[in-house]
């Protein structure tokens, strides 16, 4: 594991995220001690339009909005 002050991690952070991008990770220290890592993100399988529709359905029918309509939010964001 690559380890870079926090300096140098500010001043390349772009390369650094290509890196990690990468696969690799990355411990930033402040003063010599370890203050955090940059390691890649976990991967999240994609959803399909059709599987986000139905999430918002299965929602809609635990929850509910109280008579509360779409037209009734929207003008309240106007205020």
């Amino acid at each position: 594991m690559k380890t870079v002050g926090a300096y140098e991690a500010k001043t390349h952070l772009a390369e650094l995220l290509d890196q990690v991008g990468a696969g690799e990770s990355i411990t930033i220290t402040r003063h010599g001690v370890p203050v955090a890592r940059l390691c890649p993100a976990p991967d999240q399988p994609d959803s399909t339009i059709e599987e986000t529709i139905g999430e918002i359905h299965r929602f809609r029918q635990t929850h509910s909005l109280r008579g509360l309509t779409v037209k009734d939010m929207i003008e309240e964001g106007r205020r």
